[in-house]
């Protein structure tokens, strides 16, 4: 069918930015944002990264840590765009494969930080995405607490609703610290949200 195209289906500032610097989603400016605001990522880190197609977090991530650092990228979807020689890719579904294999399969633990953009195919009903995306989340906290160092991050994202505060609450038993952050590049209608633990326990 013709017509207009809708809003979000037009590309919005943040995405004609991602395209110019060769990034293939918008979605690398929330994981820069974050970055900056509580220095997530140093040189010679190792960090997991969880749902990581179609690859912007993975190249941010890569070019943060520099060749000395290593990146593990995880995704059930494949990884298109070219990562440099110090990322390693996992075709693997998180939800099915058992934490400690995962890790085992990423070349072991620790890392420095563990980072999620991690999202269930929404449905349209916003309880039942909202209960999936706490799930993915449980689990990308899970494979945190076991995969990175003491002192190490953790980042994921979560959509906002009844479980957020529980979502909260386990990162605060874990991590010395922990930020709620909804980075500029979120799309207003969104209820995504992005929670950060600092220095594992």
């Amino acid at each position: 069918m013709g017509g207009r195209r809708r809003r979000r289906d037009r590309p919005d500032h943040y995405t004609r930015k991602a395209r110019k610097q060769n990034f293939p989603a918008r979605s690398v400016f929330k994981l820069e944002e974050i970055d900056r605001r509580v220095r997530l990522l140093s040189r010679g880190d190792g960090v997991l990264d969880l749902g990581a197609a179609p690859g912007s977090w993975t190249l941010y991530a890569a070019e943060k840590v520099g060749p000395f650092g290593r990146v593990v990228a995880v995704d059930r979807s494949r990884i298109e765009v070219a990562l440099p020689a110090h990322v390693t890719v996992l075709e693997e579904d998180v939800l099915e494969l058992e934490p400690e294999e995962l890790i085992d399969r990423a070349g072991g633990a620790p890392f420095d930080a563990v980072i999620s953009d991690m999202a269930p195919n929404t449905t349209g009903h916003r309880f039942v995405d909202q209960s999936r995306s706490y799930e993915l989340f449980g689990r990308a906290l899970e494979i945190a607490l076991l995969a990175t160092r003491p002192g190490g991050t953790f980042v994921a994202k979560i959509f906002h609703g009844e479980e957020f505060e529980t979502a909260r609450a386990r990162v605060r038993e874990a991590y010395g610290k922990t930020k709620v952050i909804k980075p500029a590049g979120t799309r207003s209608e969104s209820y995504e949200i992005y929670i950060v633990g600092l220095g594992r326990r």
